[in-house]
């Protein structure tokens, strides 16, 4: 995951049902060579899938990563996931930066939000 420290802290909006969210929780290993540069062009490929809503991410002290990126449909999940580059960066990934992840995909069928004004 990228150094999001100096974009103020904001969760991506609630949109209307349902869309999906691809939630993936990572451990990482401690080599991560390249993993900066991957992630960064990651985030600017997925913006230009159709139906790509926006990306929320947490990282804990302890190093569980967690990534929730939220599309309109299951098409543009399908897109994303079959990105000939998000293909080879996941297989690097297995390889070389988790030590473990797990994926849920899910479809959103209530959303809402809350700002304080």
């Amino acid at each position: 995951m990228s150094d999001h420290s100096e974009v103020p802290a904001a969760p991506v909006e609630a949109y209307e049902p349902p869309y999906y969210v691809a939630v993936f929780t990572t451990v990482r290993t401690q080599d991560q060579s390249g993993y900066s540069e991957a992630n960064a062009r990651m985030e600017e490929l997925v913006k230009d899938v159709p139906g790509f809503l926006g990306m929320d991410h947490a990282q804990t002290p302890g190093g569980l990563g967690i990534t929730v990126g939220y599309f309109r449909d299951s098409d543009a999940l399908r897109e994303w996931r079959s990105n000939a580059e998000h293909r080879a960066a996941q297989e690097r990934g297995r390889a070389e930066w988790y030590e473990s992840y797990t994926l849920h995909m899910a479809k959103v069928e209530r959303s809402h939000g809350f700002t304080r004004a």
